[in-house]
C-alpha cells in the first residue's frame, strides 16, 4: 500500500499563519505607501481644506453692508427671510404628505434646512455646516420612510433650491479653499448616498454637484472682481493724496528757490555797502570801519550758508532760476507773451503806472504778485483760449490786490497739457500764505474764472496752518 507523503501547512494559503502573513504584507505596503511624497501631499491637502472649513469668514458683516442706499443694504436680509418664508412650510408639508414621515421630525429638519439661510447672509459658513448636516440626516431618516419610492432622493427640489441660495452667500464672503472644500464635500456626500442605496437614487445628487460647483465659481467671481475693483479705488486715492503733496513740496521747494534768489541780492546789497563803508564815508574812525567789516563778514557767512540750503532744494534743472527773479513791472511783457497765445489779455494800469505804485514794495511781494498773475494766466490759455482777461491792480495805504478775472472761452478737443503739473492753485494759495495774505478764487455766474490776491505791503508771519 503506498502511503502519501504528509501535507505542508505553511503552503496552504488558508492556514492562520499564510493570513497574518498576508495582513502583514499590507500593512507593510500601507505603511511604505503613506510615506511616499504624493500621499503625503494628498494627505496635508485634505488637511488644509478641513481646516478650511473650519474657519469663518475674515468678515461677519452682512452682505451689501456698505452700499449707500438704505434699501439695498436691507435687501439681502430681505431675500433670506422670503427664502425662508417660503421653503419652511413647503418643506414641512412635502415630508409629511409626499414622504409619509412623522410632522414633528418633519417640522425639525425643514427648519434646520431653511432657518439657517438667515445666518448665511453674514456666517454663510457656520449656516453651511448646520443645513449640510441637517440635509445628510434627513435623507438617511427618509430612507425608512414609506413613500420613498418614486420620490427625489437623497435631496429633495426645496433642498435644492435653499442648498443654491447658500452657495451664493459663500462664494460672495468665504475663500478659495473654503469654496473647493465645500464643493467637494457636496460631492462626497452625492457619492456616498449613490454607494447607500443605488435603488432610490435619482440623480438628483449629480444636479446639486454641478449647480453648486457653477454658483460658487459665479459668485466667487463677482467677489474678487469688487474686492478688485475696490483696492484699485483705494489705491488710486492714495496715489491722488501722495500726489497733492508732492505738487505741494514741489511748489514750496520753487518758492523757497526764488525767494533765495530776493533774499541774496539783498545780502549781496548789504555785504558791499558795508565792505565800501570806509571808501564812502570821509573821516570814518577806526572802530566803525570794524563794525563794518563784521557786517560785511557776517552777510557773507549768511550767503554762503543760504546756498548750503538751497543746494538741498534746487533740482539738477533748475540752472535758469539764476537769473534775476522778475515782478510786476514786468507785466506787460507777461501779457504780450499770453496776447501770442491767443488770449486778448487787458490791463487796468500801464506799466508805468504799475512801476510808480510798486516803488517801495518788498521783492518777494513783488515776486509773488508777479507768478500769481503768470500762474492765472497759463490757466487761462491751458483751460479757456481765446476768453477775454482782465488784470486789475489796486495799491492802498496797507495791501496790494490784483484781480485776474476771464470771460468763458472754447474748450479745448485735444488738451494742450496731457500732464498737468497741478502747481496752478496750489503754489497761489502758498504764496499768499508765506506772505499773510488772502487768495479768492471760483468760477464766475455767466461762466469764466476769478482769481483775486491780496498781499500786504510788509510782511507778516504766514499763517503756520
Amino acid at each position: 500500500m503506498k502511503t502519501e507523503p504528509p501535507r505542508d501547512h505553511e503552503d496552504d494559503s488558508s492556514s492562520p499563519r499564510s493570513l497574518r502573513e498576508a495582513l502583514d504584507r499590507v500593512r507593510e505596503w500601507a505603511r511604505r505607501t503613506a510615506t511616499t511624497p504624493a500621499v503625503r501631499s494628498s494627505r496635508k491637502e485634505l488637511r488644509s481644506l478641513g481646516l478650511a472649513l473650519g474657519t469663518p469668514a475674515d468678515s461677519t458683516r452682512p452682505l451689501l453692508s456698505g452700499a449707500r442706499n438704505a434699501w439695498v443694504r436691507h435687501l439681502p436680509h430681505g431675500l433670506a427671510f422670503a427664502a425662508v418664508a417660503a421653503l419652511l412650510p413647503v418643506t414641512t408639508t412635502v415630508l409629511v404628505q409626499d414622504y409619509g414621515m412623522n410632522g414633528a421630525l418633519a417640522g425639525a429638519f425643514a427648519t434646520a434646512q431653511t432657518a439657517p439661510l438667515l445666518l448665511a447672509v453674514s456666517r454663510p459658513v457656520q449656516a453651511w455646516w448646520v443645513i449640510f448636516t441637517a440635509d445628510i440626516v434627513a435623507a438617511v431618516a427618509m430612507l425608512g420612510t414609506p413613500g420613498l419610492d418614486g420620490r427625489s432622493w437623497p435631496w429633495t427640489p426645496m433642498n435644492i433650491v435653499g442648498y443654491q441660495l447658500l452657495m451664493i452667500c459663500l462664494g460672495l464672503r468665504a475663500g478659495r479653499r473654503t469654496l473647493l472644500a465645500v464643493w467637494l464635500a457636496t460631492g462626497g456626500a452625492g457619492l456616498f448616498f449613490e454607494v447607500l442605496s443605488q435603488e432610490h437614487s435619482d440623480g438628483t445628487q449629480l444636479l446639486t454637484f454641478t449647480l453648486s460647483g457653477a454658483l460658487l465659481l459665479l459668485s466667487a467671481t463677482l467677489r474678487e472682481r469688487g474686492d478688485a475693483q475696490r483696492r484699485l479705488v483705494e489705491q488710486e486715492t492714495i496715489s491722488e493724496a501722495e500726489r497733492s503733496q508732492r505738487t505741494l513740496l514741489e511748489e514750496r521747494n520753487r518758492i523757497a528757490r526764488e525767494l533765495h534768489d530776493v533774499v541774496a541780492h539783498h545780502m549781496s546789497l548789504i555785504t558791499v555797502q558795508a565792505d565800501s563803508a570806509r571808501y564812502r564815508i570821509p573821516h570814518l574812525d577806526e572802530e566803525a570801519a570794524r563794525e563794518f567789516s563784521s557786517i560785511a563778514e557776517s552777510a557773507r557767512e549768511s550767503l554762503t550758508e543760504m546756498r548750503r540750503i538751497l543746494s538741498v532744494l534746487r533740482s539738477e534743472d533748475a540752472e535758469g532760476e539764476r537769473t534775476p527773479q522778475p515782478g510786476l513791472r514786468q507785466l506787460s511783457q507777461l501779457v504780450a507773451a499770453t496776447v501770442r497765445a491767443g488770449v486778448p489779455v487787458t490791463m487796468s494800469r500801464t506799466e508805468v503806472e504799475i512801476a510808480a505804485m510798486l516803488a517801495d514794495l518788498p521783492a518777494s511781494l513783488d515776486l509773488s504778485l508777479y507768478r500769481i498773475v503768470q500762474e492765472a494766466l497759463a490757466n487761462v490759455v491751458r483751460h479757456a483760449p481765446e476768453a477775454r482777461t482782465t488784470i486789475s491792480v489796486s495799491v492802498e495805504s496797507d495791501s496790494v490786490t490784483v484781480v485776474i478775472v476771464n470771460g468763458p472761452g472754447r474748450a479745448r478737443r485735444v488738451p494742450l497739457e496731457t500732464t498737468g503739473t497741478g502747481h496752478g492753485l496750489v503754489g497761489m494759495r502758498e504764496r499768499v500764505r508765506l506772505v499773510g495774505g488772502t487768495l479768492d478764487t471760483g468760477p464766475l455766474p455767466g461762466g469764466g474764472f476769478r482769481v483775486a490776491a491780496r498781499l500786504p505791503r510788509r510782511e507778516k508771519e504766514p499763517d503756520p496752518a
